[in-house]
């Protein structure tokens, strides 16, 4: 099994990030769930999503406590929220990053395996909106290969319908900009 946990903040498509990652899986014949924690939150407040995806039925519905990767579609989030709280050993952190993984390591102290990629920029300037979930989702599959890019197209287009091409354009911008750096030694 391999769990995934998705820090955003409301608005920014952290949920949908989940199901579409969920869905592609599910249409590629895997078993999947994913599913959001939040209480009262409100636009712009910090949100956390989780998916699982297994080759065999998925019992248990419990938060994720100890992902496999961690994807992170706001950076101001990283000085209030430990997002890479409970990752695995050898987890993956896909963040929405524009300065260099070194001052990302130092400043923050992750150890991960990382995924950075501009999402924001991306975001901005195909889609005319820095909503990043389907960019974000480019830089989880370059990093993880979990998934098809046809799956997760067909996900994205499924989902956003007569404004997808510009998500399915961003995702796969991401896919070909996201730049993996693994663990220093």
């Amino acid at each position: 099994m391999i769990e995934f946990r998705f820090h955003g903040r409301g608005g920014q498509g952290a949920v949908t990030c989940a199901e579409l990652l969920a869905l592609a899986a599910i249409n590629e014949g895997r078993f999947a769930q994913a599913f959001p924690s939040f209480g009262p939150e409100r636009r712009g407040a910090p949100v956390v999503a989780f998916a699982r995806i297994d080759e065999k039925q998925i019992r248990n519905r419990t938060a994720v406590q100890r992902p496999d990767v961690v994807c992170v579609l706001d950076p101001s989030l990283l000085p209030i929220v430990n997002v890479a709280e409970g990752i695995a050993d050898e987890g993956t952190l896909v963040l929405n990053w524009w300065h260099t993984s070194d001052q990302l390591r130092e400043e923050y102290g992750f150890k991960s395996r990382l995924a950075l990629v501009n999402a924001n920029l991306i975001a901005r300037e195909v889609i005319g909106r820095v909503i990043t979930n389907t960019t974000m989702l480019g830089a989880l599959l370059k990093a993880t290969g979990v998934a098809q890019a046809e799956a997760l197209e067909e996900a994205i287009q499924h989902r956003f319908g007569r404004i997808a091409a510009r998500n399915i354009a961003a995702f796969r911008r991401a896919l070909e900009e996201a730049a993996i750096e693994e663990v220093p030694s």
